[in-house]
């Protein structure tokens, strides 16, 4: 059973940065997807960026461009999610999640989820 744990989260002001980490345990070899979702109160779950085992990534939405940059440790089996120049709307929980059948903006595709680590954008 995969299991996956993020963190990092925490309270920033406006214009900073984060880096938010997915530890995942118990692959069993293969392909997965991993992927980065948040959701603000109210809102529904939207997908943040996406990375495969093999390498391929995959950022979802205007709001990540030129911010958010997702990356793999496969060796430590961890993925990241480094966030710059943070605004208050990006003020959600964030969620890993993770699929084996690839890189995909709907939450519904990934059967693995962590539990997720609360970002605060805020001065």
């Amino acid at each position: 059973q995969l299991q996956l744990v993020e963190s990092g989260g925490g309270l920033v002001q406006p214009g900073g940065s984060l880096r938010l980490s997915c530890a995942a345990a118990g692959f069993t070899g293969g392909y997965y997807a991993i992927g980065w979702f948040r959701q603000a109160p109210g809102k529904e779950r939207e997908g943040v960026s996406c990375i495969g085992t093999t390498g391929g990534r995959t950022n979802y939405g205007e709001f990540v461009n030129g911010r958010f940059t997702i990356s793999s440790d496969n060796a430590k089996n961890k993925v990241y999610l480094q966030m710059n120049s943070l605004k208050p709307e990006d003020t959600a929980v964030y969620y890993c999640a993770a699929n084996r059948v690839g890189c995909s903006p709907l939450p519904d595709t990934y059967g693995y989820w962590g539990q997720g680590t609360q970002v605060t954008v805020s001065s």
